[in-house]
């Protein structure tokens, strides 16, 4: 409801490509971020196909990628994947890492952390994620079933009074639903 008079969009998603395209259908003047944790992963999967089992190697080499990622610059933690990947014999591993890799380029403007912190946004999408566990909770909890009629005029009214504007619906009335 407050699109029309926000200041900017930011949409963050995953690595899913349907997402992106269906950002910038929607929102075309909106800026992108890829989810920091999602980012996150994808740095340990390659973690994984490098050094396997020993956990000590994984961890001295993913712990100061991430802290790069989240405070200084994509390239920063793009560039280590490429020099592991030259070296690397043909294999499963190399396919991780030249996957993994590819993703991070195609998502190399949606990692800038550090410009999304100092702007004081958000560098994930938990915040939304929370949002739809507790929708999903209201509407499936045990022996509750709704018909899609149903289920959106109930979504409806859930969101109109989540958001304070009740009001809208029933202005005739001083009724608080958090007092019924």
């Amino acid at each position: 409801m407050g699109r029309p008079r926000a200041g900017g969009v930011l949409v963050i998603g995953d690595g899913a490509v349907w997402l992106w395209r269906l950002a910038d259908d929607r929102w075309p003047q909106a800026r992108q971020r890829l989810d920091c944790y999602h980012a996150g992963q994808h740095l340990a999967a390659v973690g994984w196909a490098l050094w396997g089992e020993d956990q000590e190697q994984f961890q001295a080499w993913l712990k100061p990628l991430v802290r790069q990622l989240k405070n200084e610059s994509a390239v920063k933690v793009i560039r280590p994947r490429d020099e592991a990947l030259a070296g690397w014999p043909s294999g499963p591993e190399a396919e991780t890492v030249a996957k993994e890799i590819a993703s991070s380029k195609a998502h190399q403007e949606r990692m800038d952390y550090r410009a999304g912190r100092r702007a004081g946004e958000p560098m994930g999408s938990g915040a939304v994620e929370a949002t739809g566990r507790q929708a999903q909770c209201r509407f499936q909890r045990p022996g509750q079933f709704w018909s899609t009629i149903g289920d959106e005029a109930l979504l409806g009214l859930e969101t109109f009074w989540r958001n304070d504007r009740w009001s809208l619906l029933f202005p005739h009335t001083a009724f608080d639903p958090a007092k019924n």
